[in-house]
């Protein structure tokens, strides 16, 4: 069986001192490829270097991340563009994020409408980072309709309703992560309903860690874990689920 991991922060400190082995460990558990959200211009030098040390298997995202949007918003996009001929697979991980952010929610909208621009612009899809803003992040998607958008919606913990309403906006995909593991996380009903070839597998590592591994650092090497919790909701092997979401990853992403 072969995964993707379609969002882990291996350049997070908390990989300081051992991202090569972790990326080591994920691979001996068929995790062979992964996907490299950015935050903001900060992070972005360290993601496109590992990319460049794993060639086929770390993929560069480039964005900026809600909670680092401020009133410089736009010179950040500036300096995503010198990123455009490095080869992201994404424009990401953005979105809207009010839970500590509310304060700064134009700022957001305004630099979320511009990177959705900048995804069509520049056709790629986008990797969706979303809490606390969902009826705002649906007005965004109404006020972009136009633009033909494809994408993800990372670490979704929603509804099936909430997966229905996004399908009208374009190609949409489900980042699935540790939560379906949770012991009363309520994902499961919505993964039941949600279709195989909607969901992709991924860790948000280093957070989200998966049970049985709660409280220890996340990992990509943990993802069979999440695809077994898939597996046994939805009534189908291990293999199917790896198949399927790896078909996903890899069309979505262009892989």
């Amino acid at each position: 069986m072969r995964f993707i991991d379609t969002h882990v922060h291996f350049t997070d400190q908390a990989f300081a001192e051992d991202a090569a082995e972790a990326i080591d460990r994920a691979a001996e558990a068929g995790v062979d490829r992964f996907l490299l959200p950015d935050i903001d211009k900060g992070e972005r030098p360290g993601i496109f270097a590992l990319a460049a040390e794993y060639p086929g298997r770390a993929f560069p995202m480039v964005g900026l991340y809600p909670g680092s949007v401020g009133p410089d918003w736009e010179a950040e996009l500036d300096d995503m563009a010198r990123y455009r001929e490095k080869g992201p697979v994404a424009i990401g991980e953005i979105g809207l994020d009010y839970h500590y952010g509310a304060d700064t929610a134009d700022l957001q909208k305004a630099a979320f409408a511009a990177q959705l621009r900048l995804a069509a612009q520049w056709d790629l899809p986008v990797n969706i980072h979303l809490r606390d803003a969902t009826e705002d992040f649906f007005r965004v998607l109404e006020e972009c309709r136009h633009l033909g958008l494809r994408g993800n919606l990372h670490a979704f913990s929603g509804s099936y309703e909430t997966f229905s309403r996004l399908q009208r906006y374009g190609d949409w995909y489900v980042g699935i992560g540790g939560v379906v593991t949770f012991k009363n996380s309520r994902l499961p009903e919505a993964v039941s309903r949600i279709p195989l070839d909607r969901i992709l597998l991924e860790t948000d590592s280093p957070y989200l860690t998966p049970t049985p591994y709660r409280g220890r650092r996340n990992e990509s090497a943990y993802i069979p874990l999440i695809a077994a919790k898939v597996a046994q909701i939805k009534g189908v092997t291990i293999e199917e689920v790896a198949a399927v979401t790896t078909a996903g990853a890899e069309k979505l992403f262009r892989l």
